[in-house]
């Protein structure tokens, strides 16, 4: 358009010049007079237009211009309108999968499953391994096989949201699964089990300083976060078994966490965490010189078939997560303190442990590495294989085990539906062991009596030294959709449990430290699971 009207001013301009071009000398002064008279009155005339035309072309390229922001600026409105209307879709499909109730949003999860095991070394145990508990050969069910339906890890949740203000949020939330088993709960033909709690906690958040506050039953602080240090967002191995892989450093109990961030990249937490203590007990414990009180039969809203160590301080976790941008890094503090009885006065003796996790996108959205692992003392409990914490000295002092546990693990995203894992798992601890007057004490003594751990019915205390897996898996999603997901996993594990050397038979005669049993047992679980939320 603009080039149009510059061309027809220049046309213009050419037919001014042309005119002067064409004017002929007049013959004679008078009419020569006249004639210039009349030719400047029509030059003036010629101007005038051509000033107007000038003008006009000035106003349309104005015009033209005016359009073309006009044009622009609608662009940019219709394509904020696309944008407003994408994102109000997301958030209408969001709010779709919520309940509403007063101002709060409610958003249940969970999933059903039907899982089958199967052991080569029959434990007795449900979905939940228990592997300080492989047998050793001297255990007739060692040699018997161990096949189970479950239903009982099939979980419910619902997470309850409320915003007080833009900056100030507010949040509970409770997990259940079936894996509780009162004393009735058995296989025979009701199949009766009944639900457990595995979290209720509520939450504030505090946008503006970065404060974040959970009270409740959750995953301890030490537990691997996936980004951040928020709650659901820990990261547990993915297979099948309840119990997950030894090393897996974990407990789910009662405690109160304050978690402080800086721009959701550098994380700073402590929790005042709920504290038991596990004990291993000398089979010569009777003979020790002092014994203490350490535990208390359950009372009021405990199972009168249990017990309950003594513990009078909390444990006591303090974490520092950074996200980078690329992966997520962590480590971990942990403090104990252990308190028994004896003598007519009471006594603490404390322990705890350091810790570290990693996790990497070794392949971005394709392969994924994690590591987690915590050394100390004292820590049994924390780890998946369930070792003790403490075991006893001739004096009456607990003794706290020192141990370390490490878990690291590939998952392979093959597609969006089909996850391929592969992980291995140890945990490991030191003898802590003792003699008193010729009388073997303590956890992992070469004069314990290992002689018959290979002969079924023998004679065997085989106290864990070393348990460790390695695991294979795989997740296939075979319907993802609006009626929610269903998914396939199967999992093949392969667990070993090693003893510390106990007196053994060598020629005829026992010998300390002769004999180291291994227990050995091969896992085999799959599970369908329908997430309908």
């Amino acid at each position: 358009m603009r080039s149009k009207l510059l061309a027809v001013a220049i046309a213009a301009g050419l037919g001014v010049t042309s005119f002067y071009a064409s004017a002929d000398p007049a013959p004679a002064q008078s009419s020569k007079t006249s004639q210039s008279s009349a030719q400047n009155a029509e030059i003036q005339a010629l101007k005038a237009q051509l000033q107007a035309l000038q003008a006009k072309v000035v106003e349309l390229e104005q015009r033209t211009d005016a359009q073309s922001d006009i044009n622009v600026s609608t662009g940019q409105a219709v394509e904020q309108v696309q944008k407003t209307q994408v994102a109000t879709t997301e958030q209408i499909k969001k709010s779709s999968d919520r309940i509403a109730y007063k101002g709060v949003n409610i958003t249940l999860g969970g999933f059903l499953e039907a899982a089958t095991i199967y052991r080569s070394a029959n434990q007795g145990a449900d979905i939940a391994s228990n592997y300080s508990a492989i047998p050793f050969n001297n255990v007739p069910t060692a040699h018997t096989n161990e096949l189970r339906f479950s239903a009982r890890q099939s979980r419910i949740s619902a997470l309850a949201q409320g915003d007080v203000d833009p900056q100030t949020h507010l949040a509970g939330y409770f997990e259940l699964d079936f894996l509780g088993a009162a004393q009735t709960a058995n296989s025979n033909e009701s199949n009766s089990y009944n639900p457990r709690i595995r979290n209720v906690y509520m939450t504030a958040d505090w946008d503006n300083g970065g404060w974040h506050l959970l009270a409740g039953q959750n995953w301890s602080l030490v537990t691997l976060n996936s980004k951040g240090m928020l709650p659901r967002s820990e990261l547990t191995p993915p297979q099948i078994d309840a119990q997950y892989i030894p090393g897996f450093t974990w407990t789910r109990q009662p405690q109160i966490r304050l978690v402080k961030d800086w721009n959701k990249m550098w994380w700073l937490g402590i929790s005042l965490e709920n504290p038991q203590t596990t004990f291993y007990t000398s089979p010569n414990q009777s003979k020790a010189p002092v014994q203490s009180v350490y535990n208390i039969n359950a009372g009021s809203g405990f199972n009168s078939a249990n017990t309950l160590s003594l513990n009078h301080i909390p444990d006591v976790v303090v974490k520092l997560a950074v996200d980078p941008g690329f992966g997520h890094y962590e480590l971990v503090g942990l403090g104990r303190a252990f308190y028994n009885r004896y003598n007519g006065s009471n006594q603490d003796t404390f322990g705890g442990g350091v810790g570290i996790g990693v996790i990497l996108p070794v392949i971005e959205k394709q392969l994924d590495w994690q590591f987690s692992g915590l050394s100390g003392k004292g820590i049994g409990r924390y780890g998946s294989a369930q070792m003790a914490d403490v075991t006893f000295s001739p004096n009456g002092n607990l003794a706290p085990i020192k141990e370390n546990m490490m878990l690291t693990g590939l998952t392979w995203h093959a597609n969006s539906d089909i996850d391929v894992y592969a992980f291995a798992g140890r945990e490991q601890q030191s003898k802590k062991d003792f003699l008193y007057k010729g009388v073997p004490l303590g956890l992992g003594n070469p004069g314990y009596n290992n002689s018959g751990c290979e002969i079924e019915g023998g004679t065997c205390v085989g106290n864990s030294k070393n348990i460790w897996q390695g695991t294979l898996g795989f997740w296939w999603k075979f319907y993802q959709g609006k009626f929610g997901k269903m998914q396939f996993g199967a999992q093949y594990s392969h667990t070993q449990r090693e003893a510390f050397d106990g007196q053994g038979f060598v020629n005829g005669v026992l010998v300390n430290g002769a004999a180291s049993p291994t227990a050995k047992e091969n896992m085999f679980f799959t599970s369908f699971r329908y997430y309908p939320f």
